[in-house]
């Protein structure tokens, strides 16, 4: 068995999004947590995932942008995304003075 909290043992330096993996059986499904500070995807990169991806912001604040749509999708704590495999998506800003936290959920095809 295994225990955590999704607030706690947050690195005090995050050059970069800090990803940490809480579940994956070696099948098609993964569970992570995600923490950003401020960060956001390079102008130009998109992530383009084989597998399903739900995500929910529990903390913080985020915009991300899909391909295709004019204008950024907002979200705060609660808000939920289902984001379909090979939907072309990036995250264009996270909140700067909080930490971002966020749990995603992905399945697909097995890793």
């Amino acid at each position: 068995m295994h225990r955590g909290n999704l607030f706690e043992n947050v690195p005090a330096s995050l050059p970069q999004e800090h990803i940490e993996t809480l579940l994956s059986g070696g099948g098609p499904v993964r569970v992570e947590r995600i923490v950003s500070r401020g960060h956001a995807s390079r102008e130009g990169e998109w992530y383009d995932q084989e597998e399903v991806e739900w995500v929910v912001l529990l903390r913080g604040a985020a915009a991300l942008e899909f391909e295709g749509q004019d204008q950024a999708t907002e979200m705060r704590p609660g808000d939920w995304l289902e984001i379909p495999a090979h939907c072309r998506h990036r995250v264009t800003s996270t909140a700067v003075a909080e930490d971002t936290v966020w749990l995603a959920v992905f399945c697909g095809p097995p890793q």
